[in-house]
């Protein structure tokens, strides 16, 4: 990648190396963004050497700082440097295509068929509640401890309890933004954002530089990220049926991908509120793409092409993967340049601790509501739920096998009489 272009010229045969590595990741990345970072490192730095220690670290740095799926961040990232826009779309695609094909296809085998009283699905139902405790858990011990932090993440839930929809946790994410600045104004550093311990960034002086990348095609791509977050929503409520009724799945979709700090699992809420209210997707048929999800490798977020096969089939998979998805494009290719510089504002760093105990707190309120409510009604469904946390909590045990004992749970609880 030359210092003089953004977006330089890539060969066809390693567009096809970028590709083909990312599918390879995007086969065999279980386990969550946490673990995808730690997939890349061995294959991106140890193994293949594309680039070392500290601008991986950076890298990661970067991703956690910004909304949107961190791990998929990440490989855009490395895509981009290594072969420009058109190697950050090749690494996108590679690694997300596995899992958004198999939601795909599994949302196209449920379509138009009444699977609400299925007991497999109410299995992956308690597997929803077992993923999102895990994480809720998991998430506070790093995000929310101490007593502020904590503080700010049950603040959080109630607003975005008593104030449903993405508007509710907008405001819960600002509010501790400002917390964050306030209530960590007296420490000398503010840590950095969370990542896997293992890639913890250096510090500001011993940082090397980031490929020189024109300001002005990143200014143009974080403009262009602004421009369609505001301008979505208008053009959507004016001309409903644009695009054939396209433009109302564009503006959620988006607007999901662009308002999520913390990963895959706090995208749910917000999910949520777009599609089931609407009508376009039954809170059965959402959190039984939410459970399977769990099982596949890759990004979350291809949650998004099973929820918009239900509602549209596979145009409407196509429409919300890149929805979804393109935020998170126009944020890493936009930021990268400037990071450097943003990373030394200590401001910065201590409005995002408060934003990062917002998002335990948002999450905490999505497994109350949806995933609890909906879920958990007999004794026989809490001790369920409570085996699957502990196979993801305390055992370890891959997502997958959670997905499979939680549906083969579901069916054997009729026979128990529980």
């Amino acid at each position: 990648m030359t210092s003089s272009s953004l977006f330089p010229g890539s060969r066809p045969r390693q567009l096809l190396e970028i590709f083909s590595v990312s599918a390879k990741l995007g086969f065999t990345s279980f386990g969550g963004p946490i673990a995808h970072l730690g997939y890349f490192h061995n294959e991106y730095v140890k193994s293949r050497k594309w680039l070392d220690e500290k601008n991986y670290a950076e890298l990661v740095a970067l991703c956690q700082f910004l909304p949107g799926p961190a791990s998929s961040q990440v490989g855009i990232g490395i895509g981009l440097r290594r072969g420009g826009l058109l190697g950050a779309v090749a690494a996108w695609i590679g690694f997300t295509l596995p899992s958004a094909a198999a939601m795909t296809l599994f949302a196209l085998t449920l379509r138009g068929s009444d699977i609400s009283g299925a007991a497999w699905l109410h299995g992956l139902k308690l597997t929803a509640v077992a993923v999102v405790a895990h994480a809720v858990w998991s998430m506070g011990r790093k995000l929310a401890a101490g007593p502020s932090r904590a503080a700010i993440a049950v603040f959080a839930a109630a607003l975005t309890l008593l104030w449903p929809g993405a508007f509710g946790q907008v405001a819960a994410i600002a509010a501790a933004a400002l917390a964050g600045l306030w209530l960590y104004r007296r420490e000398a550093d503010a840590p950095p954002p969370p990542g896997s311990p293992s890639y913890e960034p250096a510090t500001p002086a011993a940082r090397p530089p980031l490929p020189a990348l024109r300001r002005r095609g990143a200014a143009l791509s974080l403009a262009l990220f602004a421009a369609l977050l505001i301008l979505l929503p208008l053009i959507a409520q004016r001309f409903p049926q644009a695009g054939g009724g396209a433009l109302p799945l564009i503006d959620s979709f988006y607007r999901a991908g662009s308002l999520v700090f913390g990963g895959g699992q706090v995208v749910l809420p917000l999910l949520q509120s777009e599609v089931v209210p609407p009508g376009w997707v039954g809170e059965p048929d959402f959190l039984a793409g939410y459970g399977f999800v769990q099982a596949m490798p890759g990004p979350l977020f291809t949650f998004a092409a099973y929820l918009g096969a239900v509602k549209d089939g596979l145009s409407g998979a196509l429409i919300a993967t890149m929805a979804i998805f393109l935020p998170a494009f126009l944020l890493i290719v936009g930021a990268l340049p400037f990071w450097s510089r943003l990373c030394r504002n200590a401001n910065i760093q201590r409005a995002l601790q408060g934003v990062n105990a917002a998002v335990v707190g948002i999450l905490l309120a999505a497994l109350y509501d949806p995933v609890w409510t909906s879920s958990v009604r007999t004794a026989g469904d809490f001790l369920l739920a409570l085996l699957l946390f502990a196979m993801l909590a305390w055992w370890k045990m891959p997502p997958w096998t959670t997905v499979l004992a939680g549906a083969a749970g579901g069916m054997l609880l009729p026979l128990l009489g529980a």
